[in-house]
């Protein structure tokens, strides 16, 4: 069995991709909730609960904790797919065609800096389609319904 063909591993890098993108996402909700990590201003602020940035926090934070724990994977996944689709198109993209003049084009990510953004869509879209892995309440509780069934 070759090193790059094994089926622990796999298995082992897919849950740390998993754990790891919940991890990050959930800081970008902290900041724009909870004001840590420098908040949305570098000095602690929050935003409005009832304003875009309120709904992505609430997505980033609680999103990003169910992608850790590997509970409603696909769904939530999907959902963060969404949003950051959203975020790249139309916040980079936009914001990158309002200050666009002669430049390089807007729609490349290192030019509207939508790198983050448009890297998290296709890794949501991968666990949406892939699901949780192991290490995963989703596995448990198929694990389960398997051996009740």
């Amino acid at each position: 069995m070759s090193f790059f063909h094994n089926p622990s591993l796999a298995r082992a890098t897919h849950a740390l991709l998993r754990i790891l993108t919940g991890l990050l996402y959930m800081q970008h909700g902290a900041q724009k909730l909870l004001g840590v990590l420098g908040g949305v201003d570098g000095h602690g602020a929050t935003v409005h609960l009832a304003s875009l940035a309120g709904v992505a926090g609430v997505l980033e934070l609680f999103g990003g904790f169910l992608i850790v724990i590997g509970l409603f994977t696909r769904v939530v996944a999907f959902i963060l797919a969404g949003e950051m689709a959203y975020a790249y198109w139309m916040v980079h993209v936009a914001s990158a065609y309002a200050k666009a003049q002669a430049g390089p084009c807007p729609l490349f990510p290192i030019i509207n800096h939508g790198e983050f953004a448009a890297l998290l869509c296709f890794v949501f879209l991968f666990l949406a389609f892939n699901g949780a892995g192991s290490a995963s309440v989703d596995g448990v509780r198929a694990t389960r319904g398997a051996r009740t069934a």
